[in-house]
């Protein structure tokens, strides 16, 4: 007979067993004693570099495990802070690497201030990005850096690699990172109004008065696009109050959304102009005031992954870089589970994207075995482009991930 799990059952929620009041019951004494649930210890490190809004730092191995193989850079988007790569133990991308052998590099930002109102996208693009890269892969001895980034980290790589065709780079892995903004549903309805101020509406003169977008503002649209949830939200704390891996993942994520860091005054600007009026990377080039940059300059092998749930970076948005690289040895399209922070460091991720890139780092190492195939469902992944020779997979392929 098959077993039927409890939640399913009618009035299940409402009448919970014994084994539910427990847990429950253990659930709110761990969390009135200790603060809560979560572990939130983060990954040992140590800093290796810096700058002008720039920290490099390297996640020290530890006990027995020795670090072998190419450097994972790990890109940290602006106004989200660095724990989205180290969100909470066992649901950390960190760890993953760290107690894999993985040597681990972080680039992040520290704190966004009036007085970095002047800096623009070049200083990421110019700078940050690839100095990064460049200590990564010095730290490890000279090895070329698999970098992955995620939102806004996943672009500003793309932009970087693009334009700096000499960087030690071995992969780049983009994770929910949106090219075609008029596919973002919070960001479409609104670009006809944003182009009919012509650059001149409230917005604009928000920006330019406070010199970039405030933490609070940062926090209230990270929120906003999962409004949803947030309704829902009491509901399903209460529903799920035995479940502590539930509970401390929502925890972790609240803290996440807590430590939101503002976005300087000029990128700002340059992100609201050409990203979400004009939608410039939908072409695959991207305008600078001195330059143009070419998605089709990206000579490395890329992996991109879409959440199936993402609300702020839609499937749709995001596959629509793969057609723009077409200087790419290789590139490779997944759809995983999970929202915009899910499907990197959800409770899924550690069973559909990481194993992911585990292997294609393996596969684009040039001393290191190539990995086992992760094994891949129509509700986990998807694969497009798995061989090296081409851009897109079969018709069976492409019809799985438009589902």
């Amino acid at each position: 007979m098959a077993l039927v799990p409890l939640r399913s059952l009618p009035g299940a929620g409402l009448v919970p067993g014994p084994d539910r009041v427990v847990a429950a019951a253990s659930n709110v004494g761990h969390k009135v004693l200790y603060g809560g649930l979560a572990d939130l210890r983060p990954m040992p490190r140590t800093l290796i570099d810096d700058g002008t809004l720039r920290e490099v730092y390297h996640y020290r191995p530890s006990g027995t495990v020795k670090e072998t193989g190419d450097p994972v850079l790990l890109v940290t988007p602006l106004a989200a802070p660095a724990i989205c790569y180290d969100l909470r133990r066992g649901c950390s991308l960190v760890e993953h690497f760290v107690t894999g052998g993985r040597p681990t590099y972080l680039v992040e930002y520290g704190e966004v201030s009036f007085r970095d109102r002047n800096l623009g996208i070049e200083h990421w693009i110019d700078e940050v990005v690839p100095s990064a890269i460049r200590a990564a892969s010095e730290h490890a001895g000279g090895r070329p850096v698999h970098v992955i980034g995620w939102s806004l980290g996943g672009i500003f790589a793309l932009l970087a690699t693009a334009d700096s065709t000499d960087l030690p780079i071995a992969s780049l892995t983009v994770v929910g990172s949106p090219i075609d903004v008029s596919q973002v549903p919070l960001v479409a309805p609104l670009r006809p109004l944003l182009n009919w101020f012509n650059g001149k509406g409230p917005i604009t003169k928000g920006y330019q008065l406070l010199g970039g977008a405030p933490k609070p503002v940062v926090r209230w649209a990270f929120q906003l696009s999962s409004f949803q949830k947030m309704v829902t939200k009491p509901l399903a704390l209460a529903t799920h109050i035995d479940d502590t891996e539930f509970l401390a993942q929502i925890e972790a994520v609240d803290r996440f959304t807590d430590n939101m860091i503002a976005y300087p005054g000029r990128t700002f600007g340059q992100l609201y102009h050409r990203f979400a009026k004009g939608n410039q990377l939908a072409t695959g080039v991207f305008e600078l005031d001195d330059r143009t940059i070419d998605l089709a300059e990206v000579k490395v092998p890329v992996l991109v992954f879409g959440g199936s749930t993402d609300g702020i970076a839609p499937v749709g948005a995001v596959r629509a870089v793969v057609p723009l690289l077409t200087g790419a040895p290789a590139v490779r399209f997944e759809i995983v589970p999970g929202g915009h922070l899910g499907m990197l460091t959800g409770r899924a991720a550690r069973h559909t994207t990481w194993p992911v890139m585990d292997e294609w780092i393996a596969e684009w190492s040039t001393d290191e075995p190539a990995a086992a195939e992760p094994k891949a469902t129509p509700e986990s992944t998807t694969r497009i482009g798995t061989n090296r020779k081409r851009k897109h997979g079969s018709a069976a392929s492409r019809a799985l991930g438009a589902k």
